[in-house]
């Protein structure tokens, strides 16, 4: 027979447990949850993730984009065929020239380092993704040659034009010609003799028509008669056509 709470022990609270948890840790058991003795590791008490603060820049909007130029500002060498051609001038030359007629003054082939050309007015058209890779290509085709935007550097590179396609013509039959029909200007044009009275002049540095231009055009150039290089190149492959080579040439063909 058991003595009626004989050894029976108290109940125990958790109070002074509590006490001594709230004078062991100051404040920041204020902070945190208490775990009894026989329930610590029952389960892993896993701390809050820290959320990083998104640094201000990643916050800060990206800039406006900057709006492309109004005009372009000449520079020695530039010829309004050229421009138009970097600037994706939609009809060419001819429409920049429109544009600008009054700065420009009466003669599209003279242009003075300074002018600022009004590229708004001209209307930039929009190249197509495959006419941009053939405009890279070709742009970076020319700096790894070097050519040089001179009359130097159109008659060369139009001769390894055409030794690509098998046109024949010298630097000398070349350059012969140029000075005799057009002194090297890539703008020139004729504007009194039987072609321009027929309205078709003779343009560019070899003075070609339109006609004879677009029938004996080589591809891989510029569609463009006064482009340097797309002008030599179809002049010579008419004079291939009719004389054997540039080089039979020394008068007008």
């Amino acid at each position: 027979m058991s003595a009626k709470g004989k050894h029976r022990r108290p109940k125990q609270h958790h109070a002074l447990t509590r006490k001594l948890a709230l004078a062991g840790t100051g404040s920041a058991a204020l902070a945190l949850p208490l775990i009894s003795a026989t329930t610590a590791g029952a389960a892993d008490v896993k701390a809050p993730a820290v959320v990083k603060a998104a640094p201000a820049a990643e916050k800060a909007a990206p800039a406006a984009a900057k709006a492309a130029p109004l005009t372009y500002s000449v520079v020695s060498g530039d010829t309004l065929s050229k421009i138009a051609a970097e600037h994706s001038v939609g009809g060419g030359w001819q429409k920049l020239y429109e544009a600008n007629r009054n700065i420009v003054g009466a003669d599209p082939a003279v242009i003075r380092p300074g002018l600022k050309l009004n590229l708004t007015a001209a209307a930039p058209a929009a190249k197509p993704a495959a006419a941009k890779t053939t405009a890279a290509k070709t742009t970076a085709a020319k700096a790894a040659t070097g050519y040089a935007n001179n009359l130097d550097g159109w008659i060369r590179e139009s001769l390894d034009v055409m030794a690509q396609h098998g046109i024949p013509g010298s630097y000398a039959g070349i350059h012969r010609n140029i000075m005799r029909e057009s002194s090297g200007n890539p703008m020139a044009i004729n504007n009194w003799d039987i072609n321009a009275q027929n309205g078709i002049p003779s343009k560019g540095l070899l003075q070609v028509i339109d006609p004879t231009f677009r029938a004996y055009h080589v591809p891989g150039t510029s569609q463009d008669s006064y482009d340097p290089v797309a002008n030599i190149t179809a002049a010579c492959n008419y004079a291939a056509a009719r004389y054997g080579t540039i080089d039979n040439v020394n008068g007008a063909y």
